[in-house]
């Protein structure tokens, strides 16, 4: 059993993978709503065919899913708003390999704090990406914990 951050999206999902793609330098397997069957009692439109259903990116072991989520779906589930209430946190990665991440995750972002060595991580460092994703860098989050506990 595995747990992973699955992203969703208002129609953009498809930007994000790219983005995502190029940032982790990671590998993408994607289906769209359009591929399946369609209901011809509640027919999907051209556009809502061409949004993301499931897909996900494979960068460095790990594993993050995105989807679009439908205008449909959304007056059942609710609307998809930017938020800060879930943090993708890379822990015990390599300097460089953080590095690397962070400042393609960081373009067109915010950055929060600029990846550094402080006191509890060799390389650590926080950041909000376009589309409005925080991110956590933490080289030796793992070696911290264990120390304290």
């Amino acid at each position: 059993m595995k747990a992973i951050a699955y992203l969703q999206f208002n129609g953009n999902a498809q930007e994000a993978l790219e983005f995502y793609e190029t940032a982790l330098q990671g590998t993408v397997k994607k289906v769209s709503f359009g591929a399946l069957p369609q209901n011809p009692s509640a027919p999907l439109s051209l556009e809502e065919q061409g949004m993301i259903m499931e897909s996900r990116i494979e960068f460095s072991e790990n594993i993050l899913m995105i989807s679009d989520v439908l205008p449909s779906m959304q007056a059942v589930t609710g609307e998809v708003t930017k938020g800060t209430n879930v943090i993708i946190s890379v822990i015990d990665g390599e300097q460089e390999t953080n590095k690397l991440y962070f400042e393609n995750l960081s373009k067109d972002g915010t950055i929060i704090m600029p990846i550094s060595s402080v006191p509890w991580s060799s390389s650590f460092g926080m950041l909000i990406d376009k589309f409005g994703v925080m991110w956590k860098f933490n080289s030796d989050a793992s070696q911290f914990l264990n120390s304290l506990v």
